[in-house]
């Protein structure tokens, strides 16, 4: 499975980019040695073929070793860390301001209900 609906953050100034460009961004934060990023990878990259939506909702993914002044913002500690912003800003999606680790559950019903959101954005910017 391809992972071109992931959008690979190599700088600053273009995950900057994304969150102003993108209502809902859904962000993970992870290392290339990192063991649990690897085994979540294919996981996440399906989320983001079905629920991304162009302007609406991305899936970013930040390597902590490659992007650190994103990740220091962030105050990313442990790898990996899912993000999740609505118009530039962190919030929390299902009372969750952030999930550390693999944890696929809580993942996926962050990405329902995001993909949720975006959808009825979409449509309701479609029928303007």
């Amino acid at each position: 499975m391809s992972d071109d609906s992931v959008k690979h953050i190599s700088s600053h100034q273009e995950f900057d980019q994304l969150l102003a460009t993108t209502r809902y961004v859904i962000t993970d934060f992870y290392a290339d040695w990192c063991g649990p990023c690897k085994a979540i990878a294919p996981h996440y990259v399906k989320m983001a073929s079905t629920f991304s939506i162009p302007g609406f909702l991305a899936f970013a993914k930040v390597n902590v070793d490659n992007v650190q002044s994103v990740t220091r913002q962030y105050g990313v500690s442990a790898m990996p860390t899912f993000l999740f912003f609505k118009e530039g800003k962190q919030v929390a999606v299902n009372g969750q301001v952030m999930i550390q680790g693999a944890n696929l559950p809580s993942l996926n019903l962050v990405a329902e209900k995001m993909g949720r959101l975006a959808r009825e954005k979409a449509d309701a910017a479609a029928s303007e």
